[in-house]
């Protein structure tokens, strides 16, 4: 069976690597050193946590997750203001 799950990548300054994350399963992350890297080893990270999860008898996630933009705006010394989008 083939799922798709929404992935969030994230550059580390400090390790210099992209560190992918997967909302729809806790605790599902890897790195890589460059954008296509991290992508291709999230797929495997996605596997591997699957599977994982089938041989502890823990329930697959069904659904995803849901992403939105916003945008803050400072307004000096109030509080930010949130647009969603």
């Amino acid at each position: 069976m083939q799922r798709r799950f929404k992935v969030v990548l994230t550059w580390d300054n400090e390790a210099q690597v992209y560190v992918v994350t997967v909302p729809a399963l806790p605790g599902c992350l890897t790195q890589g050193k460059s954008r296509k890297e991290a992508l291709e080893r999230v797929q495997e990270a996605i596997a591997g946590h699957i599977e994982a999860l089938k041989v502890i008898g823990q329930p697959v996630p069904q659904g995803d997750v849901e992403f939105a933009e916003v945008q803050v705006i400072n307004h000096g010394n109030c509080r930010n203001y949130v647009e969603i989008h």
